[in-house]
């Protein structure tokens, strides 16, 4: 593992990064309230498969930076990411992978046109559009008590006050009896000062304002979010997960193009490629091996339709 800098134009973000440089790119993006070291174990896993493996700290998390525009939109989120792909070269074979808001990123961006990744994985937040069904319904009073802390994030001073606590709560009540111990430690440093906590919290802020002020630059993604990927994506949810009910994930395979897939991991709860690090990575792999034996031999094809 190594860590470098990325000078975007939008904000300077540190990142983890694995594999050779010459491997096909893919981008990890983290949720809240975690950091790129999340990626521990997958990121090792994918540069043994030859994988060029990039995870940001993603905008507003230290070491990267706060950015000028204070924007944490998802659309703000997108463009970093494609961003990424832009500063390193990733080429038409490149795949984003996503948890929590990283995997709302991973969505969006595998709805989107304009996207230069050619398919998606996302863990433990499904894509919204997928959820508009009478079958949800049910699930809707559990999902909203569940969701508590996104009207907590809402209010002005507090959550950046009692940040720690509340994080320390969420990940007991996300993956129960999951021991965090390796993992906090980060996540209080990518929040030691007080603007890093407002960027953080500020994800919160952007995405429930009635009418939010997205920054002209990162117009054109806005509202990919709610629609649904039109790329290959690969879902992966915590049969235990605390803080997305668990059944969701049978609501999103009927809404994915061809090529998706849909599991539930047993044993795991909300941060599910730490809990059941070999059985998410298992997947991921199979998955991208899949992606790419498609993408190359569409690539033969095309050199030889005869």
């Amino acid at each position: 593992m190594r860590e470098i800098t990325l000078d975007l134009d939008a904000v300077r973000l540190r990142a983890l990064t694995w594999g050779p440089e010459t491997g096909r790119l893919v981008v990890l993006l983290h949720g809240f309230p975690d950091t790129a070291h999340t990626w521990r174990h997958l990121g090792p896993a994918l540069a043994d498969a030859g994988r060029r493996v990039v995870a940001p700290f993603t905008r507003g998390y230290a070491p990267s930076a706060v950015p000028a525009d204070r924007s944490g939109h998802i659309a703000a989120l997108m463009d970093d990411a494609a961003s990424i792909h832009a500063h390193l070269g990733g080429g038409t074979d490149a795949v984003v992978v996503g948890h929590d808001w990283g995997a709302i990123t991973a969505n969006a961006l595998a709805a989107h046109p304009d996207s230069p990744f050619v398919a998606s994985v996302a863990l433990a937040v499904p894509p919204f559009e997928s959820l508009r069904k009478r079958a949800a319904l049910p699930m809707l009073p559990r999902q909203v008590r569940n969701s508590w802390y996104t009207l907590f994030n809402q209010i002005p001073v507090l959550p950046e006050r009692y940040a720690q606590p509340l994080i320390r709560r969420l990940w007991s009540d996300w993956s129960p009896g999951y021991d965090a111990c390796a993992d906090l430690p980060a996540v209080m440093a990518a929040i030691d000062d007080a603007a890093h906590r407002r960027a953080v919290i500020g994800y919160y802020r952007c995405v429930a304002r009635p009418l939010p002020r997205v920054p002209a630059r990162y117009r054109r993604w806005a509202g990919a979010e709610m629609r649904l990927p039109v790329v290959p994506t690969l879902y992966l949810h915590g049969a235990d997960d605390g803080c997305i009910d668990p059944r969701f994930a049978a609501l999103v395979g009927e809404s994915l193009p061809a090529g998706s897939q849909v599991h539930l991991v047993r044993g795991a709860g909300h941060f599910l490629h730490l809990e059941q690090p070999g059985a998410v990575n298992e997947r991921i792999l199979a998955f991208l091996a899949e992606q790419a034996r498609c993408d190359d031999g569409g690539r033969a094809e095309r050199r030889d339709p005869g």
